[in-house]
């Protein structure tokens, strides 16, 4: 039998599984990652970030964590030390191919609206067609030369949470170029390194806009650096669920909202008539469990003002939701931590000005904690039109992570998040 030849675009948790279980099967992968290390976001994520979810709930089915890793919430240098192990072990790592960056895709021997009228993969149910098309891949090494890869199958593993990131936009005159200070995204600050980074935030007034993740794990290094002589100050748009795990009240609320009942819960998107009905006849359910969990989690919030006016199930479902850095709500009640509340904001000479402040506040850094564009970055992903807009999917879909597009055989999107 022929080997498949299968190209995967990134080396992260989803390409390093990928990888493997098609050396498994007989296939000839070719993992091309843009960076120069393996992992993902893993490989230059903060130093104090750590794992949102437990660790028995974040690891590959086959391959346990180490028993030197005892932590609930294992760290970004542990997680990444666990993805190397685990390519090494499956022997993933030959196929990498780190410094390759893919800049365009395009499926050639089959017109578009051929594809367009398929109703299962490649028109036959075979994930690899009849051979008729093939994938051809444009992608640059380190030294900018471009090569064409030619592939039966595709799987990109890009992931939601890099590479183009999400920066608000201002009208003229009120933007970063208004402000005399530095301005980067958390992505940069990441890429910088640890001694980089703190070289950066010692002795300097920062402000974070956002209160996410990223957003919070740049705020716990500037506060662990400054203290409260130069307070980190978090602009924040949209109060969200910081909690500090997942039990409450002693019990484990993955009991109640993570689990395979729970998703009798909600309303999907595509959800038929009777899924549609069930989720709203629990919804006193659903209440009830986000409720009880609310009523713990919020305890600390309320001193601060910061209790979200969604429910935290709704934040559970979406993945609206952060595990605190340590300590948070101490460096809050410390003041080495400062929130200000803001739907608006803008920049000046002196730093940012929020809604209903006479002054701004001023800055030497501002650090965009704002997220990223996933979307726009898997649609970079293809040069026909057409391609783009069915992997991006409606605007419409509540959790981008699972599409409504019907999947093309040859080419399968891995964006999730373990």
């Amino acid at each position: 039998m022929e080997k498949k030849r299968v190209a995967i675009v990134g080396a992260g948790v989803s390409g390093l599984a990928a990888c493997k279980h098609l050396l498994e099967r007989g296939c000839t992968p070719a993992v091309f990652e843009a960076d120069t290390l393996l992992g993902g976001v893993w490989a230059r994520a903060p130093d104090c970030t750590s794992l949102q979810s437990e660790r028995p709930m974040y690891q590959y089915s086959d391959f346990p964590w180490p028993d030197s890793v005892t932590e609930v919430f294992p760290s970004r240098r542990q997680v990444a030390d666990y993805l190397k192990a685990y390519a090494r072990h499956f022997g993933v790592l030959d196929c990498v191919r780190f410094g390759h960056r893919v800049l365009g895709m395009e499926y050639v021997g089959v017109g578009e609206g051929e594809v367009a009228a398929w109703e299962e993969w490649a028109g036959c149910g075979d994930a690899f067609g009849d051979g008729v098309g093939e994938w051809r891949l444009t992608v640059a090494d380190a030294d900018d030369h471009v090569e064409t890869h030619v592939a039966d199958f595709v799987v990109i593993c890009i992931g939601r949470f890099s590479g183009v990131p999400n920066i608000p936009t201002f009208p003229p005159g009120k933007g970063p170029e208004a402000f005399d200070g530095q301005v980067i995204h958390t992505m940069d600050y990441s890429k910088m390194g640890t001694k980089k980074a703190s070289e950066m935030l010692k002795g300097k007034r920062v402000t974070v806009i956002g209160y996410l993740k990223s957003a919070l794990d740049v705020a716990a290094e500037c506060a662990e650096l400054n203290g409260t002589q130069h307070p980190c100050t978090m602009v924040v748009r949209t109060k969200h669920w910081i909690i500090p795990g997942y039990y409450a009240w002693g019990f484990p609320i993955s009991n109640l909202c993570l689990n395979r009942f729970s998703e009798f819960l909600i309303h999907k998107p595509g959800e038929g008539f009777l899924l549609s009905l069930l989720a709203t006849i629990l919804t006193p359910l659903r209440w009830l469990f986000s409720k009880f969990a609310e009523s713990y989690y919020s305890i600390p919030m309320r001193k601060h003002a910061m209790v979200p006016d969604h429910s935290l199930f709704e934040a559970l479902a979406t993945c609206l939701i952060a595990i605190t850095p340590k300590d948070h709500y101490k460096r809050l009640d410390e003041g080495s931590i400062v929130i200000k509340k803001s739907k608006t904001f803008s920049f000046c000479k002196e730093g940012v000005l929020v809604e209903g402040a006479s002054s701004p506040i001023k800055s030497d850094v501002v650090i965009f904690g704002t997220g990223f564009r996933g979307d726009q970055k898997i649609k970079d992903m293809f040069v026909s039109e057409y391609f783009q807009s069915i992997a991006v999917g409606p605007a419409s879909s509540t959790v981008p992570l699972y599409r409504l597009f019907h999947y093309i055989s040859f080419l399968y999107i891995a964006s999730l998040q373990l």
